[in-house]
């Protein structure tokens, strides 16, 4: 079933669960988390980002939809961080059904413009919008952030909400993009959260939410955090499975050999968020 973010996040907020967003970037990415959330009957959300589709190119979302409209669990196909026009352009035309600019660098007022434009582009043909304020840090990600995090602002987050009519908010609150160095310890503000969702009433979108502790990312389900994007934790175990099954096996070639065991390792770290986000069965309730 496929959906757009705006719908599938409704009932997400509504009953108190959070929807993971994982990021794609092979065939067999997608193949290991669709089987892994049809067995759980949890809904999803695919991401892939700028970078990822530039290597995958504009065809592979042909099948991603195709696995969509034909999974028995809701499914969002969404551009994670798009930064102009051209990319949330680009993934509308593709068949994308939700999209997010990401101006959060940008001055204020800029943000605003953009968000605003990229609203009424994508309104228009049914599409989700996610934007964000406030910037998440960045641990060496291609995905991006800042070296500090620059928390969100509640007040100016109320002013962009009802400026721009997005349909969910990315919040900085203490996460980062990538793996975190193991000296570090990172830690959700979940009093700003709290505040954050008391004055604001559309989903909110934890992106980098890989290294957190799973007690924190839990809790945050229950003030607004209804969407969690997840990248590096499955591209991590997927892509140091293969180094070992490869140098284990040196003569092995055959990809239905190579993978199998890559595959199980992600299928076993969404299995694990699903739970973490209480998504698990909800996706009886659409």
């Amino acid at each position: 079933m496929l959906y757009n973010m705006k719908n599938l996040l409704k009932v997400a907020k509504e009953h108190h669960f959070a929807v993971p967003a994982f990021n794609i970037c092979s065939y067999d990415m997608l193949k290991s988390i669709m089987e892994e959330v049809e067995a759980q009957n949890a809904p999803v959300i695919l991401e892939i980002h700028p970078d990822e589709i530039a290597y995958l190119g504009n065809n592979f979302v042909a099948t991603v939809r195709e696995y969509a409209l034909r999974s028995k669990v809701p499914v969002v196909i969404h551009l994670d961080h798009g930064s102009s026009i051209y990319d949330v352009m680009r993934a509308i035309r593709n068949g994308y059904t939700s999209v997010m600019i990401d101006a959060s660098l940008s001055k204020f007022e800029e943000n605003i413009k953009i968000t605003k434009e990229v609203v009424r582009l994508a309104h228009l043909v049914d599409v989700s919008v996610e934007a964000e304020i406030g910037t998440i840090g960045n641990n060496n990600s291609a995905e991006g952030g800042s070296k500090e995090i620059i928390y969100t602002d509640p007040e100016k987050a109320f002013e962009f909400v009802n400026e721009t009519g997005i349909d969910s908010l990315a919040i900085a609150i203490g996460t980062a993009h990538g793996l975190y160095p193991k000296e570090v310890t990172p830690k959700l503000n979940i009093e700003l959260l709290k505040e954050l969702n008391n004055k604001i009433d559309i989903p909110f979108v934890l992106h980098g939410g890989s290294g957190n502790p799973d007690s924190e990312v839990s809790e945050s389900v229950k003030y607004g955090v209804c969407k969690v994007n997840l990248s590096s934790d499955l591209k991590s175990v997927f892509f140091n499975e293969i180094r070992r099954v490869l140098a284990e096996n040196p003569n092995m070639y055959e990809p239905n050999e190579v993978y199998i065991e890559p595959n199980n390792a992600v299928k076993k770290i969404v299995r694990h968020k699903l739970n973490v986000l209480n998504t698990v069965g909800k996706a009886t309730l659409y």
